[in-house]
């Protein structure tokens, strides 16, 4: 698909070094940059996180919240 987009001096600079040395077109290069940026963000921020929730009646005997190694003991 062809479309137009604004994209910084220096950035599209070193995209097009980028397609130099890799014998690859410029689109190649910014398509590649932008799947990349979508799979990243996709996988990093997820829509909703469920946490499992356990009835209880508080800390347990022996836990010291500033110690982390207290429930080994």
């Amino acid at each position: 698909m062809r479309t137009t987009v604004s994209i910084d001096d220096h950035l599209l600079g070193r995209a097009r070094e980028l397609a130099a040395r890799s014998h690859r077109k410029l689109s190649d290069v910014v398509s590649d940059g932008l799947r990349l940026l979508l799979t990243e963000r996709a996988s990093i921020r997820p829509d909703a996180v469920d946490l499992p929730v356990y009835g209880g009646s508080g800390l347990q005997p022996g836990v010291d919240l500033e110690d982390g190694d207290s429930a080994d003991r």
